[in-house]
């Protein structure tokens, strides 16, 4: 934690992610520009962020895009701020909101956590079904082959889609899939309201991806949920969920039980 405290504690770092904030996934020449502060401090900057894992830079073509990640925070908040009165550490809980929703005209959610296991189990973790039900309350069925279709079961989810596929898939490094279809039944089955789920129903088809990248005895997980329109009303029911699910996989890797249900 000391990394992200002392990450903090620099106001153009700051002015960094105030920056990010306003607008998610920014090549280092977009900050630069907005900022007008020279490629080589910003440069600096963004290399002790991503060390203290508040930010994440994602290749996109030539160029490195960079996101916010709300896991530090998550941890400061989960480990050590649960202990002590909250109204006293407001500025941090701020912190840990704005990090975890990005802004709505960002292209994608990225949020990136780091697990005590082996690339081979954080692989299972996210495709066996023995796995998926417990953390996440659905299975998946498919053959794991690019271009396969998949069946999403639970929580009100069944059957395929053509839509439905799997998109990339090389183990133990990178999964991609598109994200299930929306339908009445399991709207009801999460408690979505029918206004919302029109409006879940009517949005294109997203897509989510997940690179795994051994670390010594850690993985890097890094999820990337895209393929949204401006003002998407998945882009942000997501932005709350996936840190918690990420945070209930890595505990249930390292420790063999899942994160408590809220009542």
């Amino acid at each position: 934690m000391d990394e992200v405290f002392k990450a903090l504690a620099d106001p153009s770092r700051r002015r960094l992610l105030d920056s990010l904030n306003a607008r998610n996934g920014q090549s280092l020449r977009e900050l630069c520009a907005g900022l007008d502060m020279a490629r080589q401090s910003v440069s600096k900057h963004l290399a002790l962020l991503e060390a203290a894992r508040l930010v994440t830079a994602v290749k996109q073509g030539r160029e490195k895009l960079h996101y916010l990640n709300a896991e530090p925070i998550n941890a400061i908040a989960d480990r050590w701020i649960s202990r002590y009165d909250r109204a006293r550490v407001q500025a941090l809980a701020d912190l840990k909101t704005a990090l975890e929703h990005s802004p709505m005209d960002s292209n994608a959610f990225v949020y990136t956590t780091y697990i005590r296991t082996t690339p081979e189990k954080l692989w299972q973790g996210l495709t066996d079904p023995a796995f998926t039900s417990r953390y996440w309350g659905i299975s998946f069925r498919t053959d794991w082959t690019a271009g396969s279709p998949m069946a999403w079961e639970g929580q009100g989810l069944a059957g395929e889609d053509p839509a439905q596929v799997v998109l990339e898939a090389d183990p133990y490094r990178r999964l991609s899939y598109t994200w299930h279809t929306f339908t009445p039944e399991w709207a009801e089955a999460v408690g979505v309201d029918k206004d919302v789920y029109e409006k879940l129903a009517a949005e294109p088809r997203s897509k989510v991806a997940f690179d795994l990248e051994q670390q010594g005895e850690i993985v890097k997980l890094t999820v990337v949920h895209d393929g949204f329109e401006p003002g998407s009303t998945l882009k942000e029911m997501i932005g709350g969920g996936w840190p918690h699910l990420v945070s209930d996989l890595k505990t249930l890797l390292e420790t063999g039980e899942t994160l408590p249900r809220e009542e």
